[in-house]
């Protein structure tokens, strides 16, 4: 049921279905009255809920049931008559696919007949009684839920699938059974942007085989970490078991990890309760962490973890040398390199110099022929400064050397807001730089070994009102839930930028936001101080990609992260902006940020074939 994934792009809102969200809410309506009306009835004549069509002389179960689902089969144990029959199904899996079997009886008989093949899967089976559950009266707010209509929904729903580690769908088996009476999926989808924000996948089990116990049960509940609005995985749950109730369920069951004690929590507040059902998985690439154990370096941050897993999936020798500062050693064929994240040897410690000194940076890319922003010290002093604030109207203030944002300070109109900026920026770095305010996006390009591997938009913290929290309040609700989409990685501070960004807005910390009122309370759009990052690599323009290559060459750096300012990602408009020499890798997934890396550190561990194409790839280059 793996329902432990909550946390998008998409396309317009309702396209393919010509309903507005104000149709979507009232449907929902309709639908939670008919339910209501359902349950009362029951209730009143001391009935459980009817099954559609059933009658006394019901269909026989059908049996040795494997159900599709596009990332495996739905393997339902209580079909099989045989734990032979049921071993022989799991191991009939697909590549790349993951088949799961549920409500096995005896796992022990099952383990027993295919130890090598088989084990039995670490997470609990909780279940909500449809009979008793009680719908909410508050309605999602900033979004609306709806069934999979389009193509492009399709698309969405394996996007956020990559987002969060599963396995994606081909989207037109999606689309296939958009009409399937046992599969539903259901969105959740921005009201104003049109953005699908997280979706849910339920099976009806009497119309997948008939059950007798007229059971229904959840699967891949994923909410986009990037998502503004709260809330998002609740309604979804919620949304489904209205659903299946007006269908005349008895039960809604799901899946679980048994150490997520945030998503076992928001279930157990739902009315769900713990049942003894037992899950059983084939033991394949996609399972292995559920039965090879926790790994022994688990104080990695997900940084160096994305590197040293891909390193291992290779057979290279891994030594972490120091978890918390996500230093390791990566060994092959006499081959050792030392690396701190994606900060390896082969990176100079010139290169390293210049990417950590912005004004060394600016100059080196600048004589490549890189656009730059205009940029003045800060040392100056006041008449130079009010005459480049004159001249520019809005500036950027930040600290020579650092990195995650820290002492960046955007958008200043001010001499008095500009001195407060500097003096900030002077607790990081004595050499404080001024930079012209570039009005834009954000957008980050990925280089290892002189390619482009991804590019992502980055946008600002934002956070959305509801009427009745303070922005302060709406602050540490967005960072505890980015807080736990990026491991601990993202939060937004309460400091003097914040401040600044509300204050230029006409708020203050401690003002109720309106509901459904979007606030930016961040300039910069750094992921430490709570940004989102959205993927681009499949349209960004070419004239941005050579600039950031053309970077990388000037620097002479290997693996670096390209931050410009852009009008849009598929315009040829950008400033440069800075040069990182240990990008965060996994804030790139379902990129391939991992797999280049390991394959410029060990090109031997690379498939004959792969080492050919680059190969070519490089002659070209060099040829051009």
């Amino acid at each position: 049921m793996t329902a432990s994934k909550t946390g998008g792009s998409g396309g317009k809102r309702g396209e393919g279905s010509g309903r507005t969200p104000r149709d979507a809410r009232q449907k929902d309506a309709r639908h939670r009255d008919a339910y209501s009306h359902r349950l009362k009835r029951m209730r009143e004549h001391g009935l459980k809920p009817p099954i559609d069509n059933q009658s006394s002389d019901a269909p026989a179960v059908t049996a040795d049931c494997a159900l599709d689902l596009g990332w495996g089969r739905l393997i339902f144990g209580q079909t099989f008559s045989e734990p032979e029959r049921l071993v022989a199904t799991l191991e009939g899996e697909l590549p790349n696919r993951r088949d799961i079997a549920v409500y096995v009886r005896d796992p022990h008989v099952l383990l027993a007949n295919a130890p090598q093949e088989i084990f039995l899967d670490p997470s609990h089976t909780f279940r909500l009684d449809l009979s008793t559950y009680r719908a909410s009266k508050r309605a999602p707010s900033g979004f609306f839920l709806r069934r999979l209509t389009s193509q492009a929904d399709a698309e969405e729903i394996n996007r956020i699938y990559a987002g969060r580690g599963m396995v994606p769908v081909p989207p037109d088996f999606f689309w296939s059974k958009r009409d399937a009476r046992s599969i539903c999926y259901f969105v959740a989808e921005d009201e104003v942007s049109g953005e699908i924000l997280g979706t849910v996948t339920g099976v009806d089990h009497f119309r997948a085989f008939n059950d007798p116990e007229r059971g229904g049960s959840l699967w891949c509940l994923a909410v986009d970490p990037q998502a503004r609005h709260p809330g998002v995985g609740q309604a979804l749950v919620r949304h489904l078991a209205e659903y299946f109730a007006a269908r005349g369920l008895a039960y809604l069951d799901l899946s679980v990890m048994h150490d997520n004690d945030q998503a076992i929590a928001l279930y157990e507040k739902l009315g769900f309760h713990r049942v003894p059902y037992f899950t059983v998985k084939r033991k394949n690439l996609i399972n292995e962490t559920l039965y090879t154990g926790p790994d022994v370096d688990d104080a990695l941050n997900p940084y160096a973890t994305i590197i040293v897993r891909e390193a291992r999936r290779r057979g290279i020798r891994v030594e972490v040398t120091d978890a918390e500062h996500g230093f390791f050693s990566l060994s092959q064929g006499g081959r050792t390199i030392r690396c701190r994240e994606s900060l390896s040897e082969l990176t100079s410690a010139v290169a390293m110099s210049i990417c950590d000194d912005k004004t060394a940076t600016r100059k080196v890319v600048e004589g490549a022929g890189v656009h730059v922003p205009a940029q003045l010290l800060a040392s100056a002093g006041d008449e130079a400064l009010e005459t480049f604030l004159r001249e520019h109207g809005k500036v950027v203030v930040k600290p020579a050397r650092g990195e995650q944002g820290r002492g960046v300070s955007v958008g200043l109109t001010s001499m008095d807001d500009m001195r407060a900026a500097i003096d900030e920026a002077r607790q990081l770095c004595d050499t404080v730089l001024v930079e012209e305010c570039v009005e834009g996006q954000d957008l980050r390009l990925i280089v290892i070994n002189y390619r482009l591997v991804a590019a992502a938009i980055r946008r600002p913290p934002t956070i959305v009102g509801n009427g009745r929290s303070t922005i302060r309040e709406l602050i540490e609700a967005q960072s505890r839930r980015r807080g736990a989409a990026t491991g601990g990685e993202s939060h937004i501070p309460l400091d003097a930028e914040t401040g600044r960004t509300i204050a230029q807005a006409g708020y203050t910390l401690d003002d109720v936001l309106e509901s459904g009122t979007q606030l930016q309370v961040r300039r910069t759009a750094n992921l430490h101080t709570g940004g989102t990052i959205h993927d681009v690599t499949d349209i960004v323009h070419p004239v941005l990609v050579e600039a950031a290559v053309r970077s990388a060459r000037a620097i002479d750096i290997p693996v670096t992260g390209i931050d410009l300012m852009v009008a849009s990602p598929t315009e040829a408009d950008y400033r440069f902006i800075e040069a990182n020499e240990r990008p965060g890798l996994a804030n790139h997934e379902p990129q391939p940020t991992a797999e280049r890396f390991v394959d410029l550190l060990f090109p031997l561990s690379m498939p004959s074939t792969a080492r050919q194409v680059v190969a070519d790839q490089h002659a070209n280059q060099g040829a051009t």
